[in-house]
């Protein structure tokens, strides 16, 4: 699907470029000495409030680049058991198929009674970059995993356990992002990464908005606007429409250093 009138590849560049600016000046006067890579978000504000039946299931958009193919990139796997019975399975399989960023492997039954209390569940969702589950336990974790998993964004990505390639599973899982349920008129999506190329991440942007539509009832007709920004930073938009008219944002290299201070994102 095509990008509308007023956002192209070379509008996103510049606003990509404009945020990756902001965020270098930020640091400078912040005087961060470790280079944190930040994660950068597509905000996307929606005219109309999307009716989704579940919520449990994170809607999969491709991108280019990956946001977890990085040294340190660590994965946690959520597996069917019974018992303790086939944990031991796919900690071997894990093994042999030489995942290596599938850092933890838990049982469902050690889910329900090792991660139990509240602060058990937060420090679990803070110790991963990103979690995977056998698709056949997915209905079952909302439960399990607590509110803090829902606020992250980080409930756990499906993934079919009964083939033979958990390595192309996992990849497939990986080399996307994901659209959650929010049950409100704004979305945000993470599209890239600090540490990316201004090129890489607008090619990430412009996938993950092709991507999105793809979700949205009614398509461009139901987008209000569009914007970047990580979790602390500034809000660029790259794309606004107004009442009988779709108007396109200039952006000026330089504009992100005077924009608005952002709300967090989770």
């Amino acid at each position: 699907m095509p990008l509308p009138l007023g956002v192209d590849q070379a509008q996103i560049l510049k606003a990509v470029q404009a945020l990756l600016k902001h965020i270098q000046k930020q640091k400078k006067q912040t005087n961060e000495l470790i280079e944190e890579d930040e994660l950068i978000y597509l905000q996307v504000s929606l005219k109309k409030t999307p009716q989704h039946s579940r919520k449990d299931k994170p809607l999969r958009i491709p991108v280019p680049h990956s946001l977890y193919d990085y040294d340190g990139a660590e994965l946690c796997l959520i597996v069917k058991d019974r018992q303790g019975e086939g944990h031991k399975a796919a900690k071997e399989r894990v093994r042999q198929e030489k995942l290596a960023k599938v850092a933890k492997v838990i049982g469902l039954s050690k889910l329900k009674s090792k991660y139990e209390s509240h602060e058990a569940k937060r420090n679990l969702c803070a110790q991963y970059d990103m979690f995977l589950a056998d698709d056949r336990i997915i209905p079952l974790l909302p439960k399990l995993i607590g509110k803090k998993f829902f606020q992250k964004k980080k409930q756990p990505i499906p993934v079919d356990l009964t083939v033979k390639d958990w390595a192309g599973q996992v990849r497939k899982a990986t080399e996307a992002t994901y659209m959650y349920h929010t049950g409100g008129t704004s979305l945000s999506i993470r599209a890239a990464r600090s540490s990316f190329t201004a090129k890489q991440s607008a090619e990430n942007v412009a996938a993950v908005i092709e991507g999105a539509l793809q979700h949205i009832p009614r398509k461009w007709s139901n987008v209000q606007s569009l914007f970047l920004r990580t979790a602390e930073s500034a809000a660029l938009p790259i794309y606004q429409e107004v009442p009988e008219q779709r108007m396109r944002i200039p952006m000026a290299a330089g504009e992100a250093a005077d924009a608005p201070a952002a709300s967090a994102i989770s």
